[in-house]
């Protein structure tokens, strides 16, 4: 089985993305870091059981020899919730069960956070992001350090020309109520119940 891990907004900049969900979800960001790896930066929220992400290329890293992943390298426009990244205990038997493309495990690191994912080979996750990255975490989960900011996912919907075949994918893998696939244009939107209301983030 897999687990709801982060959401992540991808951005142009990192202040782009910053600025652009503290201003739609009412709170601050925490800290975040680099990821030598990729060539990337992220900011990060707490949000209680998982955590929200704020990705960008970082302009004073080696641009790397591969594609970097979530697509990063072709983005481009205004911030927008991009993907989502699930959890699993055993990483290799689920990129196995999942449609290809969804990449090979790459051991990463972030100061002490040390994790595995599968990385696509041209960056690009199934369902064009609308299935999500696979990860193993290794030791402490970004989540139990962050700041909470008061406001908790209530639903996670993703828009797909192909959402019955979304769906397939995922049957019988992952128990998430919060998490729902309709039909139409790829788009994702997250809503949030919090002291200051029940703020959206697409």
């Amino acid at each position: 089985m897999i687990r709801l891990d982060h959401l992540a907004v991808a951005a142009e900049t990192l202040d782009e993305g910053v600025a652009a969900v503290e201003a739609a979800l009412g709170v601050t960001l925490a800290g975040g870091g680099q990821h030598g790896h990729m060539g990337t930066h992220n900011r990060l929220l707490g949000l209680g059981d998982l955590y929200l992400e704020v990705i960008a290329v970082d302009p004073a890293a080696p641009a790397p020899a591969w594609p970097r992943w979530f697509d990063l390298d072709h983005f481009s426009g205004p911030p927008r919730l991009a993907n989502w990244v699930a959890r699993c205990d055993d990483l290799d038997s689920e990129i196995a069960a999942s449609p290809a493309g969804v990449g090979a495990p790459v051991a990463l690191s972030r100061g002490d956070l040390r994790w595995r994912m599968g990385v696509p080979a041209d960056g690009r996750l199934p369902f064009g992001g609308g299935f999500p990255a696979l990860i193993r975490w290794d030791g402490p989960h970004p989540a139990d350090r962050l700041p909470d900011s008061g406001l908790r996912l209530t639903r996670l919907e993703i828009a797909h020309p192909e959402a019955e075949a979304l769906r397939q994918a995922l049957a019988g893998r992952i128990d998430e109520p919060r998490l729902v696939i309709v039909p139409g244009a790829f788009a994702m939107q997250a809503s949030f119940d919090g002291p200051q209301g029940t703020p959206l983030l697409r």
